[in-house]
């Protein structure tokens, strides 16, 4: 079930980033993020209630403002790199932020199978090749030192989303918004803006924010019944689903180590499930 539901959760965060990423073509990316957070916000206050998880005790708020607060760093040094640098070399950088909350899993005792360890190895393989990583090509250090940033932050979101969820989930994903949904409204008011987002936008808006809080809800339920190392990695793979999703409805092309990312990632979930 552990691992359903992190696999559930990647979709979600993909299939979020995809939507996000489609308004993201003619709204600012920062003004998305901030628009989407409110309908996320609602969304897990509904889950929350209907499952009688809405209550909340100091370790849930703390790892949830951490989880929060740090989310919103993250996303703002991830975006910034990818508008400074080159995409296929910020992609893959960003997405090895998984290791974080892997490492800490193994030194807090998780003991995956021999097969289970081959399929994380090959599951994280894959979807930085997924990513269409750059081998050649050189960029400033700058957006590399704020991918890397970038990907440490998100490891460490995700850890601090594990350690609540253990507890409660869907109100460890309540605080989280409600520390995101607060920095932003600050900074539009602060700005006087909405970052040129308008009425027309709120559909995509309410679908983007509402399927990463749900996603959310997946992955902390996901950590607080199953290993952090396997769930960590399977809550990982969001970008394959992007990718195929852009593929799909997009007809963006992929390069050939695109699609050896995936079927790498794929032969790594099958090892990871079955061991």
């Amino acid at each position: 079930m552990a691992a359903l539901l992190a696999l559930l959760s990647s979709f979600t965060w993909g299939t979020a980033d995809f939507l996000g990423g489609i308004l993201s073509k003619r709204r600012n990316a920062i003004a998305v993020i901030g628009g989407s957070q409110p309908f996320g916000l609602i969304a897990i206050t509904i889950v929350a209630l209907a499952f009688n998880k809405f209550w909340f005790n100091e370790q849930i708020i703390i790892y949830g403002i951490f989880a929060g607060l740090i989310g919103m760093l993250a996303l703002m040094a991830y975006y910034q790199a990818l508008a400074t640098g080159s995409m296929g070399i910020v992609a893959p950088i960003g997405s090895l932020g998984v290791l974080v909350p892997l490492v800490y899993a193994y030194l807090d005792g998780d003991k995956p199978t021999t097969m289970q360890n081959i399929g994380i190895v090959a599951a994280i393989i894959g979807v930085v090749l997924a990513s269409g990583p750059e081998f050649r090509g050189g960029t400033k250090s700058a957006p590399i030192l704020l991918a890397l940033g970038a990907a440490v932050f998100f490891g460490f979101v995700v850890l601090f989303m594990a350690k609540g969820g253990q507890i409660n989930a869907p109100a460890t994903v309540v605080v989280m918004r409600v520390s995101q949904v607060s920095v932003m409204l600050t900074l539009a008011l602060v700005l006087r803006t909405l970052g040129g987002l308008k009425r027309e936008d709120v559909p995509l808006l309410a679908a983007t924010g509402s399927m990463d809080a749900i996603a959310n809800v997946f992955f902390t339920t996901a950590a607080s019944i199953g290993m952090l190392s396997i769930v960590s990695v399977l809550g990982s793979l969001f970008p394959i689903a992007t990718g195929i999703l852009a593929w799909w409805f997009l007809k963006e092309r992929l390069i050939l180590i695109q699609y050896i990312g995936i079927v790498v990632t794929m032969a790594g979930v099958v090892a990871i499930t079955s061991g």
